[in-house]
């Protein structure tokens, strides 16, 4: 085994790669369960409550951390919130080890998805979860529920093969990593430090060990024109016309910033690492009217290096500038920011917690692992960031995230789900499990 990882005996090795396979069908179930809750933004109990049990099954005891704006809202990392968090609390729970011989390692997953879109553009319901080829279909079933389960059954397995960690170990499910990531702030400052951080995001198309990620500002507008009858459309101003003129703007400093001497050596070998996305717009009132006000919402990536602050002033610059184009005189602007404010982070390859996945991957599967350098981002950066704290993703190859048809493949599940283990028993160490039996 690599220097990173504590030696581990060949027939503890065995036991727990035989209890993972056993454990399969238990694992398929626990994440049909979790893809039935339709956990979108504002609607995360059930899956929190779900987590809940699944944590008491491990035989510990979960506790609730709400995420504290009062608190939070000062500190590195905090982005605006969308909705209040009443009765939205992230859920953790934590195994003791009597004597540390070991390292301690946070495994953490988000419950929170993304809306499915058109529905009925799925092949089969985005929340009644379906097997087709080797792969379940559903919203959440890759992004990132799969790896909660990799995580969960990679402990039962340590257990059923009667071993227990000899480190600390904790276990987080939480909130609203596709908008904001306060969930893994506020966890973050909850629990002690670890000395690693592993969140099993999904690999993309393959089981992928994350390198950096870019860091993410979601920016809202407003536009407010001049009503009107549209038999006297040039006397009006408006607002949706205006809002495309807005988003051309940001096309173009799209373009800016992915040009060569704006990126980051770690993406240098990415085309166009940089995205600006106009996903959301709603306005106007009647087809034939000029239309009143529009609201438009951009996620605008943000560049290793070149902090989320900084991103938020070239957008204030760039509505700003917006405001003296003659095509939206008349139109009044109102810039504002909720959701993400999150910095880009990098994950170096050759850093213990790294090297122990890739070792252990190139183990169980023969093959190399893979890196990856995303151009969304991940909670992972918070412990980075934040605390100084090692932290990376591995987790199962996915299809269509965020998309119609969202899967994850099974085997892949189950590879990662060894890999997991074996890091674990590696990373924390194992002993024989000799305390008595409930």
């Amino acid at each position: 085994m690599s220097a990173d990882l504590l030696p581990l005996d060949p027939g503890a090795r065995r036991a727990i790669l035989d209890a993972v396979e056993a454990l399969q069908p238990d694992a398929v179930a626990l994440l049909d369960r979790l893809v039935r809750h339709k956990s979108t933004l504002g609607q995360e109990q059930g899956a929190l409550e779900e987590m809940v049990g699944v944590y008491a099954s491990l035989g510990l005891t979960p506790r609730r951390v709400p995420v504290d704006v009062a608190f939070l809202q000062d500190k590195p990392g905090f982005s605006p919130p969308l909705i209040p968090y009443q009765g939205r609390d992230n859920v953790v729970a934590e195994y003791r080890c009597a004597q540390s011989k070991g390292r301690s390692l946070l495994l953490q997953g988000h419950v929170d998805v993304v809306p499915e879109g058109a529905a009925d553009l799925w092949t089969t319901p985005p929340y009644e979860p379906a097997i087709r080829g080797g792969r379940m279909f559903g919203r959440g079933a890759a992004d990132m529920k799969a790896g909660i389960v990799a995580y969960v059954t990679a402990l039962r397995a340590l257990a059923q093969a009667g071993l227990r960690p000899t480190a600390d170990i904790q276990l987080a499910a939480v909130i609203e990593e596709e908008c904001t990531g306060n969930g893994a702030l506020a966890v973050m400052h909850a629990l002690p430090k670890p000395d690693a951080c592993l969140i099993p995001e999904p690999g993309p198309g393959f089981p992928a060990l994350y390198t950096a990620e870019v860091g993410v500002v979601w920016a809202w507008i407003t536009i407010t024109g001049k009503p009107a009858h549209v038999r006297e459309m040039q006397a009006g101003v408006n607002a949706i016309e205006a809002a495309y003129v807005i988003a051309d703007r940001f096309k173009q400093y799209e373009s800016r910033m992915n040009r060569a001497e704006n990126r980051h050596p770690a993406f240098a070998a990415e085309n166009h690492p940089i995205n600006v996305n106009l996903g959301t717009i709603e306005g106007g009132e009647w087809n034939s009217s000029v239309a009143t006000r529009a609201k438009i919402g951009f996620r605008v990536g943000v560049m290793l290096g070149h902090p989320a602050s900084a991103v938020k002033g070239e957008i204030e610059a760039l509505v700003d500038e917006a405001r003296t184009d003659p095509r939206l005189a008349g139109a009044k602007l109102d810039l504002g920011f909720a959701g993400f404010m999150a910095d880009a982070a990098q994950f170096p390859a050759d850093q213990p917690i790294s090297r122990a996945l890739s070792r252990t991957h190139a183990d169980v599967t023969g093959g190399e692992l893979r890196h990856t350098n995303s151009l969304g981002l991940t909670d992972a950066r918070f412990y980075t960031l934040y605390q100084g704290t090692q932290a990376t993703c591995y987790g199962p190859e996915s299809d269509a995230i965020h998309g119609i048809d969202e899967s994850v493949g099974l085997e892949s599940i189950r590879e990662v789900t060894k890999v997991i283990a074996l890091t674990v028993a590696g990373w924390c160490g194992v002993e024989p499990d000799r305390s008595p039996k409930r």
